[in-house]
């Protein structure tokens, strides 16, 4: 039978962590896995999908002995790299519906919806201290081609939830922000931001104290798939009845997954402490902040008073294959100082204390996907939450419990479950090259746009290819 092998995750050196890594003072890693060890189900993957899915689990059948292996440590790939945005799916309602029906595409919005309910409970109770503001995300336009980006979203909203979105005129955008930069917009009210590090290892911590045997920094090398399969560490062994797959990015060793996700880098930079100053322009709360530009601008204003200030504007992986060149940029976020002095010229004379990047796993429907590998339908996978996942992987969590238990509900018969109705990207090299033309082409469309021009006739045409309708 095939070895599956997957690849080992280049640990970022301590100065190209996530200003939020590096931010908490972390509690100790877990101990690496050594020897050889025995579970019902094991998860590959200590990240949000993990450690969702192991937390599922464990409610829905608490003797299941669930064993999570991350290579580096919970948190430590997108949940612990990423903006810090919480906002439902009711933004890409439209993306949802093309892939599992309007039916339960509304009903997905919703769940997410309940998510953010969750994380607030989880906070409130002192659970998990994540820093969570629930102060509104704001979706919003810089420029006459950004105008109107959220109307189809919006529409389809008011049929279930009319007040989910709110119009926002320019002075209430200047209000909010501090910056007159974006002049038109909506808001999602319960939605904001957390401190993603803190809720990765405040899952870490939950999971552990319901039962879950957590390895870290112990990457799975290979798997030998089977009745019962066997994950091979470099120092230890698990066997399991049922294993989950929850490595994002990471997925991209494995052929049959390859072929429907590409990879690409986010980049993300954080100021030095600015509080008064964001204070006299006018910033002070925790909203999440987004343009509708197509390499989308996201930032938001920490309780410090630092500005998170991230763009998806970074590179391309060959074959879905990447390594420490994903940790941090050689421009060290040149791209993202130069649209933050766009945005906020009041901070030219502020220190760039953080600058980091990170792989981000894609579908061409900017939509996840669940199932199980072809002919091993006990190894189940998780994948292309493209950068939006903070109130999402909760429902990735419930959909892969279902799955792993064995579930005949609304989860495990989800319309998110199984590639063969997803798209298939193109071979290699004709995948890199196109992918590298069309960011090239965003990146012209972006900046001609932003000058209220039109891109250029070829620029155009490569845009009305781009898969997912809005390259969001």
């Amino acid at each position: 039978m095939t070895t599956l092998r997957l690849r080992t995750p280049a640990v970022a050196a301590r100065s190209d962590r996530s200003f939020w890594l590096q931010d908490i003072a972390a509690a100790a890693a877990t101990e690496p896995l050594r020897g050889d060890h025995r579970a019902d189900v094991a998860i590959v993957g200590g990240g949000y999908t993990g450690l969702w899915t192991a937390l599922r689990i464990k409610a829905e059948s608490p003797e299941t002995r669930v064993v999570i292996l991350e290579a580096d440590i919970c948190g430590s790939g997108a949940s612990g790299r990423n903006g810090g945005q919480v906002h439902s799916w009711y933004a890409q309602i439209d993306l949802l519906s093309a892939v599992v029906g309007e039916a339960e595409a509304r009903q997905l919005c919703a769940d997410t919806a309940d998510a953010i309910t969750d994380l607030q409970q989880l906070q409130d109770s002192g659970v998990i201290d994540m820093d969570l503001r629930l102060h509104g995300w704001l979706w919003t336009a810089s420029s006459l081609a950004q105008e109107g980006a959220w109307d189809c979203a919006v529409r389809m909203t008011a049929t279930v939830d009319p007040s989910r979105f709110r119009p926002l005129t320019a002075p209430d955008i200047r209000r909010r922000t501090g910056s007159s930069a974006s002049y038109l917009g909506v808001v999602e009210e319960k939605a904001g931001t957390l401190h993603p590090a803190k809720l990765a290892l405040g899952l870490r911590a939950l999971a552990s104290a319901r039962g879950v045997a957590i390895h870290e920094r112990s990457p799975v090398l290979t798997i030998e798939p089977g009745a019962l399969c066997t994950l091979r560490t470099a120092q230890g062994n698990l066997r399991a009845d049922k294993v989950v797959l929850a490595a994002n990015a990471w997925l991209s060793a494995l052929p049959e997954l390859r072929r429907r996700l590409y990879v690409v880098s986010s980049e993300i930079i954080a100021t030095a402490p600015v509080p008064e100053l964001l204070d006299d322009i006018g910033w002070s709360d925790g909203a999440s902040i987004c343009d509708s530009q197509s390499q989308v601008l996201y930032y938001q204003r920490t309780p410090a008073g630092r500005v998170i200030f991230g763009r998806g504007s970074g590179g391309v992986a060959f074959g879905g294959d990447f390594g420490a060149e994903f940790n941090r940029t050689p421009g060290h976020g040149r791209e993202n100082v130069r649209e933050l002095h766009r945005v906020y010229p009041e901070l030219r004379g502020t220190p760039i204390d953080y600058d980091w990047a990170g792989p981000i796993d894609c579908t061409a429907e900017h939509i996840p996907v669940f199932g199980s590998l072809r002919g091993h339908p006990n190894i189940f996978f998780g994948m292309g939450f493209n950068g939006t996942g903070i109130a999402q992987t909760p429902i990735g969590g419930r959909i892969l419990a279902s799955l792993v238990l064995g579930r005949d509900d609304r989860w495990g018969r989800s319309g998110l479950v199984g590639l063969a109705r997803r798209a298939t990207m193109p071979p290699e090299p004709i995948r890199f090259v196109g992918a590298k033309l069309m960011r090239a082409a965003i990146r012209r469309k972006n900046e001609a746009e932003i000058r209220n021009e039109k891109p250029g006739a070829v620029s155009r045409m490569l845009m009305r290819r781009l898969p997912g309708g809005r390259g969001r």
